[in-house]
């Protein structure tokens, strides 16, 4: 049991440091929208991570690698979903940003922050395909699949949440720099190609 967890979380932490589709979230979503929002986000991608490993617990996720219908379905689904976020930062840029907003926008603001990074998670049938396929291999024969399922994404969500702090930390530094009316419009252009690109790569992507 040592073995395994130990094992994982090294395998967990070079995964994680690796740059992603929830790498460039959290560093746009911090310089854009402050630390509270990032942190918001980061909580999305965990309740996603946590999702899909209580689905693998389940055996829902090795529906995706048995059905190519169901992989295709929610394949597509969430390359539309990247590139409609890619599109939407093309196109209106922000120049500025609201210090000040009401308590109902804040909220709002705080539930599409959450929601994007839930979203952008779940939807992306690879994430599926890596837990179905990873975290297996780290469960000592004959314990229970579905508790350590959970509990191994567990652990990769209390990796992936040190790591952006780490990333919101670092960007708190350029804030001010970062929130310049100039910056903050190339800025979500580029982050806008960067999701479009996660899109396409998802959209063409094999099991």
């Amino acid at each position: 049991m040592t073995t395994s967890l130990i094992t994982f979380l090294c395998a967990i932490i070079v995964l994680t440091l690796t740059p992603g589709f929830d790498t460039a979230l959290i560093l746009r979503t911090s310089a854009a929208h402050g630390w509270k929002k990032a942190l918001m986000t980061e909580m999305g991608i965990n309740t996603g991570c946590l999702a899909w490993g209580a689905a693998v617990g389940l055996g829902l996720g090795a529906l995706l690698l048995a059905s190519e219908v169901a992989y295709n379905i929610i394949k597509l689904a969430g390359a539309a979903y990247l590139l409609w976020l890619g599109i939407g930062l093309l196109i209106k840029p922000r120049s500025h940003f609201e210090d000040k907003v009401n308590v109902a926008l804040e909220r709002t603001t705080y539930a599409r922050m959450f929601t994007r990074g839930f979203m952008g998670n779940l939807l992306n049938p690879k994430v599926g395909v890596f837990y179905v396929s990873f975290l297996p291999q780290f469960i000592p024969a004959g314990s229970s699949v579905a508790l350590w399922s959970v509990g191994l994404a567990f652990i990769h969500v209390i990796v992936g949440t040190l790591w952006s702090g780490i990333l919101i930390v670092s960007t708190r530094y350029f804030a001010e720099q970062l929130r310049r009316p100039a910056v903050m419009k190339v800025m979500d252009r580029l982050t806008g190609c960067v999701f479009i690109g996660f899109a396409a790569k998802l959209a063409f992507s094999r099991r």
